[in-house]
C-alpha cells in the first residue's frame, strides 16, 4: 500500500510565488528581463524550468546593472522569493521601483516571513533581546534577523540556546523568542521549555508556519505505519531535511529523494507498506512520478530490480566502473574491466602532483573505482578518471561532515580579503574572516600553511561550495570547558590567572575560560580608592573562590590573605608598654592618629603628647612627624591601639630624679 501525505508539496507561500512567476512568463514580451533575487524555491528541476522559460537568478551585486538597462527603456521585473532579503536590499529595490518606470518589484515573500519581520523589529529595542530558532544562514534567518534593532541572536538547537542562556546574565532584559517558518516543532517545543526555565519575563511568538506543522505532524504519524517512507524535496530545503529527520525517528527505511530519478532501488528494498511525503518546494508533477515508480515497483520489483543492476553494469561515458589492477607504469596504470575491456588512468587523472610514484598509491591486484571519460568497442579500451570518483566521494564526505556536525582537520593553503581557503579531504572549502576565530585587526595569513579543526556550516549543492567555520570550533570547545569548569568548581578553590579587566568596584580574573570577581575590599587589607593601586590588567595573581552562582554565572573572588591582615601582624609585634616609632598620619582636636605598622593606626589622645597641658595638638604634632610612643591599650575586639609619647617623657623625668638623688648622695658623702 502507498499513501501520500496529503500535505505533501507545494505550501500556500511556494504555490503564490510560482504561480505568480508562471504568470509574469505567460505576459513577458521579447526583450523583457524577468529575474528572481536568489533561487525561487529549493527544486532544481523547478528553477530549471524558469530558467528554460527565461527567467534568470539574480544576486545583489547585479541589481546597478538591471537599474542601468531599465533607465535605457528595457523592462525589467524582480521577484523576491518565499524567503524574504533583508532590509536595506528591500529598501533599496523599492526605490528603485519608486524612481524608474520600467523597474518594477513583485514581492513574494511568504506572509508567516513578513510577519516575523515585524516581531523581529517590535521586540529587539535596548531594553530586549531577540532569539531566534533557526538555521543561522539559511536565507530566510537572514532576512529575519536584518530587521532586528539592538540584540539578536540565533540558534540552530534548544541545547544551543540553553548554553547561552547558561552563561550569560540576561536579568536586564526581556528575552523575546521566535522560530524560523520551517523550524522542527518538537526542537521548538523544547525551545519554549528552556526559555522558560531561565527567563519569566520574555515573550514566546508561535512562528512556525502552521502548514509545517500539519506536514511535520502527519510526517511524524505516517512514518510510524510504514516500513519504508520517501521524503522528496531539494537537498538545500531546510524543511525538507527536517521531515526527514522526522520520519527516521519512527522509520529508519528512510530516504530523501529529489526526483524519481534518485531513487535507488537496490538500496531500499521491497515494503509493503510504502509512505511519502515532500518538502515544500516540491512541485506536484514530481510527487505523482515518485508515487507511479513505486506502484511499479510493488507490482515487479524483481523485473525492475534485475533492469537496475544490468543498467549499473554496463560499461557508458560517464558511468563509475571498478576495475582491477593488472599493469603499473609511471604515468598510468591499466585496469581489467572484464568483457575484454582494459581501462587506462593516466597520473593526471590520479593525482597532482608530480613527485609521488603510482607504485606506492597502487599494487597489482588493487580494485580501483573511476569514471568513464571515452570508450572504444574497436580497440577494447576505455579511458577513465579517478579524480572524477574521488571529487564525488569526497564532496559527499563534505555534505556528510555538515549534516552530522562532525569537527574535522582543514588545511588553511590561503588568506583573501574576505576569508582563508582550506582544504578538507582534497575539497577546497571557504572560511568567511567572521568565522576565522582572528580578531577584526588580526592577521589571518597567519594562519596559512597550519591545520585547523573546523565544522562544515553551509553547503551550496549547486555550486558544490561549502562554507568551513574555526569559530564554530572554538566556540564549542569553550562552552565545553565552561561546563567541566562549572562541573568541578568548589567553593575555597585556589586559582592563578591573569587580571582581565578593572573597574571602581572590582577587578575580574580569568580563571581559564571563565571570569571571577574580586571586590575592591578583597583586594588588600588597605582601603583602596581604585583596584588599580594594587593591580593592573595582565597580572597573574592567587585568587581563592569565596562563592558562585552557576545559574547566574558569577564567581566571587578572595586575594586578600589572614597572613597578610595588618591587624594580625601588629599583634605578632607588639603588646601593651612595648615602645613603636610611630608616624603621624592625623591630626584632630582630640589627639593624633599614628601608623604603628602598614594597615594599622592608633590614637595618641591630646592628654597623652606631652607631660603639661597643650592648647592645640597641631601646636606639637603634624602629618608626617615620626615619634616613639608605648602602646598602653589594645582593644582586640574593635581592632583598637592607645599610645602615649607623655609615658616615655616621665619615664625619662624619673630616670633624670633618681640619677640628681644619686649625685646629691656622693657630694654629701664626700664632704663628710
Amino acid at each position: 500500500m502507498i499513501t501520500v501525505a496529503k500535505n505533501a508539496g507545494f505550501c500556500f507561500g511556494v504555490r503564490r510565488a510560482t504561480d505568480k512567476v508562471e504568470e509574469l512568463i505567460r505576459n513577458k514580451s521579447n526583450g523583457d528581463i524577468i529575474c528572481t533575487l536568489g533561487k525561487l524555491i529549493h527544486n532544481e528541476q523547478y528553477n530549471k524550468f524558469l530558467e528554460d522559460n527565461g527567467v534568470s537568478v539574480l544576486d545583489v551585486d547585479g541589481i546597478d546593472e538591471l537599474l542601468e538597462k531599465a533607465k535605457n527603456g528595457t523592462k525589467v521585473t524582480v521577484v523576491i522569493r518565499t524567503h524574504g532579503i533583508e532590509y536595506d536590499i528591500q529598501k533599496k529595490l523599492e526605490s528603485c521601483t519608486e524612481a524608474t518606470e520600467n523597474f518594477s518589484l513583485v514581492d513574494c515573500t511568504c506572509p508567516y516571513v513578513k510577519k516575523i519581520h515585524k516581531i523581529a523589529s517590535e521586540n529587539s529595542s535596548k531594553e530586549e533581546t531577540f532569539i531566534l530558532i533557526g538555521q543561522e544562514q539559511h536565507p530566510e534567518v537572514k532576512s529575519i534577523m536584518s530587521y532586528v534593532n539592538h540584540n539578536g541572536h540565533v540558534f540552530s538547537s534548544s541545547s544551543e540556546l540553553e548554553t547561552y542562556l547558561k552563561n550569560n546574565d540576561l536579568s536586564n532584559f526581556r528575552v523575546n523568542m521566535a522560530a524560523q517558518t520551517t523550524q522542527k516543532l518538537t526542537e521548538w517545543e523544547k525551545s519554549e521549555k528552556i526559555l522558560k526555565k531561565y527567563c519569566t519575563n520574555g515573550k514566546i511568538f508561535g512562528t512556525i508556519c502552521s502548514v509545517t506543522e500539519k506536514r511535520q505532524t502527519e510526517a511524524m504519524e505516517l512514518s510510524q505505519q510504514c516500513d519504508l517512507m520517501l521524503v522528496i524535496g531539494g537537498r538545500d530545503s531546510s524543511n525538507t531535511a527536517k521531515l526527514t529527520q522526522v520520519c527516521k525517528s519512527y522509520c529508519p527505511n528512510t530516504h530523501w529523494v529529489e526526483t524519481a530519478g534518485n531513487i535507488m532501488l537496490d538500496k531500499i528494498g521491497h515494503a509493503n507498506n510504502i509512505g511519502i511525503t515532500a518538502g515544500a518546494s516540491t512541485p506536484d508533477s514530481i510527487i505523482q512520478e515518485v508515487k507511479e515508480i513505486m506502484e511499479n515497483l510493488n507490482e515487479n520489483f524483481a523485473q525492475l530490480l534485475e533492469e537496475e543492476y544490468a543498467k549499473k553494469a554496463k560499461i557508458y561515458v560517464g558511468a563509475t566502473v571498478t576495475g582491477t589492477v593488472m599493469a603499473i607504469s609511471e604515468n598510468e596504470i591499466s585496469l581489467d574491466l572484464g568483457d575484454k575491456l582494459t581501462g587506462v588512468i593516466t597520473r593526471d587523472q590520479i593525482t597532482d602532483s608530480n613527485d609521488v610514484k603510482l607504485s606506492t598509491l597502487f599494487k597489482i591486484g588493487d580494485e580501483v573505482e573511476a569514471s568513464v571519460m571515452s570508450k572504444s568497442d574497436v580497440d577494447g579500451i576505455a579511458i577513465l578518471s579517478k579524480k572524477k570518483v574521488d571529487i564525488v566521494k569526497n564532496w559527499q564526505k563534505i555534505v556528510d561532515y555538515n549534516a552530522n556536525g562532525d569537527v574535522v582537520s582543514a588545511k588553511i593553503t590561503k588568506a583573501t580579503k574576505g576569508g582563508l581557503i582550506a582544504t578538507i579531504d582534497g575539497v577546497e572549502v571557504f572560511i568567511p574572516a567572521s568565522m576565522t576565530g582572528v580578531d577584526k585587526d588580526g592577521n589571518m595569513e597567519e594562519l596559512v600553511n597550519t591545520t585547523q579543526e573546523v565544522k562544515v556550516v553551509e553547503i551550496k549543492e549547486d555550486r558544490r561550495r561549502a562554507i568551513a567555520s574555526i569559530k564554530a570550533v572554538i566556540r564549542e570547545k569553550k562552552a565545553a570547558e565552561k561546563e567541566a569548569f562549572w562541573a568541578s568548581i568548589e567553593e575555597g578553590m585556589v586559582f592563578e590567572g591573569p587580571v582581565k579587566s578593572l573597574t571602581s568596584y572590582g577587578a575580574f580574573v580569568d580563571l581559564g575560560g571563565v571570569d571571577g570577581l574580586v571586590h575592591i575590599t578583597e583586594l588588600s587589607w588597605k582601603r583602596l580608592k581604585h583596584p588599580n593601586e594594587v593591580v593592573k590588567v595582565g597580572d597573574v595573581i592567587k585568587v581563592f573562590v569565596k562563592s558562585f552562582d552557576k545559574e547566574a554565572n558569577r564567581i566571587s573572588l578572595g586575594h586578600k590573605t589572614d597572613d597578610e591582615n595588618p591587624w594580625n601582624i601588629f599583634m605578632s609585634k607588639y603588646a601593651v608598654g612595648d615602645v613603636a616609632s610611630v608616624k603621624v598620619v592625623g591630626v584632630t582636636t582630640f589627639g593624633a592618629f599614628a601608623e604603628i605598622v602598614p594597615g594599622v593606626d592608633g590614637l595618641i589622645h591630646i592628654s597623652q603628647i606631652a607631660n603639661k597641658k597643650i592648647d592645640s595638638v597641631a601646636n606639637v604634632l603634624k602629618v608626617g612627624d615620626v615619634v616613639d610612643a608605648q602602646v598602653t591599650g589594645i582593644d582586640e575586639e574593635k581592632q583598637k591601639v592607645s599610645l602615649s609619647i607623655r609615658a616615655l617623657l616621665e619615664e625619662e623625668a624619673v630616670e633624670e630624679t633618681t640619677e640628681e638623688a644619686v649625685e646629691e648622695t656622693t657630694e654629701t658623702t664626700d664632704a663628710e
